[in-house]
């Protein structure tokens, strides 16, 4: 299981210590957490997501009794429906493997579930829950009708053959194609779940319903993809950041940047973030980082993690004035003004925090989903740096599948730039929804509050409307 930042027990200490410094939690979501613990065990990530919620809607609940009258927030944190199955298939050898899939379906108050699927051996119940409760308020936020859902499987693609990822697609997809569609839930990628992964879930869930339907995005554009989608998220992410630099009176010139990991998001926040000035030094995969004074060559990259799959070590080969070092903690020791982590969930903990602001960083945006721990959020706000939440932040790739099933209903195809100067408006009304939010309920200048709140009161005005369902 993976490793919890912080188990139950430390709740107490948690609120008195890291609430204090962002806003008050309420007896009554005190309560509603402890029963989330108590129902959910052994799912720390899931507990720390609940958290996060609750500690920022707790001026909205103050507020707005008829809220907890109609026990909103008691429904939110329940799953729908969550499918739990079996995944057979034949390796290359001959020999059967037996994987678990995950589906679970948040909440579509506001549209039919959407969410990527993450194939990883770290995936069990309580990382797709806690990424299922996350998108329910980042899809809120993009403003299209969209609800929250995520799924998975413990399956490992690294190092398995073509054929062999098919037989596992093919097999996942024989299950899951009957508690998705269209209208209902529509999948997207995730780590581990890039266009191959989606070739094959598409064909299968084609031959079994005889059906041509955008029921999954980050589809080819031969066949019903969507333009930016694979630039989505990191574009979007730095447009986000763009916001943030302005709010202070600056820009990306001349600014030193981190970017964590070396997947999609990553290497299109480094190509934004490059593009308007800003110098990427650093960047990571699951083995460790690279740092290069010169700015990172992103075509290099390029040939390394989406061409040839290898390893980021491959990059010093190339450009031997760079270094590469075992181990992915220490990137945040490396000096920069901006830090983009977009790698995976509590990548930059309480010590990685304290290091990036000793080290000058002067804004924190989230690429990755919950890649920072509780008490490196509170080291970002007690030092008065700006944090871009993840839920806002990287909303950008969720945005365009949007866009992507928007395109495939009309049976239309919109140009790159189109769909770019769309994403670009949407990351704009993300952000202006969050200092909105945060200011209205007496957090001005707290992305992480906003994005909660505005998120939230959406998708609990749609709960309210549609009674107790």
């Amino acid at each position: 299981m993976p490793k919890t930042v912080f188990e139950p027990k430390d709740d107490l200490l948690f609120i008195t210590l890291f609430l204090r410094k962002v806003i008050f939690m309420s007896q009554y979501s005190d309560d509603v957490l402890a029963k989330v613990i108590a129902r959910n065990p052994g799912e720390p990530e899931f507990h720390q997501a609940v958290k996060e919620v609750l500690m920022c809607v707790a001026p909205v609940l103050d507020k707005r009794p008829e809220l907890i009258k109609e026990k909103i927030v008691e429904r939110l944190v329940e799953p729908e429906r969550q499918v739990i199955f079996r995944v057979p298939w034949v390796d290359d050898k001959g020999e059967v493997q037996i994987n678990r899939g995950f589906r679970v379906q948040f909440n579509s108050a506001i549209g039919p579930y959407k969410g990527g699927i993450r194939l990883h051996p770290s995936v069990y119940l309580g990382i797709i829950k806690f990424l299922g409760f996350e998108q329910i308020f980042k899809n809120a936020l993009t403003t299209t009708p969209i609800g929250g859902g995520k799924g998975g499987s413990d399956f490992d693609p690294k190092g398995k053959s073509d054929r062999e990822v098919m037989s596992f697609c093919q097999s996942f997809m024989t299950e899951l194609f009957r508690h998705i569609g269209p209208d209902t839930d529509v999948p997207a990628g995730d780590i581990g779940t890039g266009a191959r992964e989606i070739g094959y879930m598409f064909g299968q869930y084609k031959r079994l319903t005889n059906t041509f339907t955008g029921v999954l995005t980050g589809k080819g554009l031969q066949w019903g993809g969507s333009l930016a989608r694979k630039e989505a998220t990191g574009f979007g992410l730095v447009y986000y950041a763009t916001r943030m630099l302005q709010d202070a009176g600056t820009d990306w010139n001349g600014k030193r940047v981190i970017v964590s990991g070396s997947g999609n998001v990553a290497i299109y926040a480094n190509q934004k973030a490059t593009s308007l000035g800003g110098k990427v030094v650093a960047m990571s995969d699951s083995n460790g980082y690279i740092v290069d004074e010169n700015g990172i060559d992103l075509d290099a990259i390029k040939e390394i993690k989406e061409v040839r799959r290898g390893r980021i070590k491959e990059y010093v080969d190339v450009h031997p004035e760079a270094s590469y070092v075992e181990g992915c903690k220490g990137i945040w020791t490396v000096p920069a003004d901006v830090a983009l982590p977009c790698a995976t969930q509590n990548e930059i903990d309480e010590e990685s925090a304290k290091a990036l602001v000793a080290n000058g960083a002067k804004f924190v945006a989230e690429g990755a989903n919950m890649p920072s721990t509780p008490e490196a959020i509170s080291t970002f706000l007690d030092a008065g740096i700006p944090f871009g939440p993840a839920k806002a932040a990287n909303a950008g790739g969720v945005a365009t599948s949007a866009l992507e099933m928007s395109q495939n209903s009309m049976r239309l195809h919109w140009s790159f730039d189109e769909v770019d100067s769309k994403l670009h408006g949407i990351m704009n009304s993300i952000y202006d929804q969050c200092t909105a939010a945060a200011e209205a309920y007496g957090q001005k200048g707290n992305l992480m509050a906003g994005a909660n709140i505005a998120g939230f009161v959406k998708v609990a005005d749609s709960m309210l409307a549609h009674g107790v369902v």
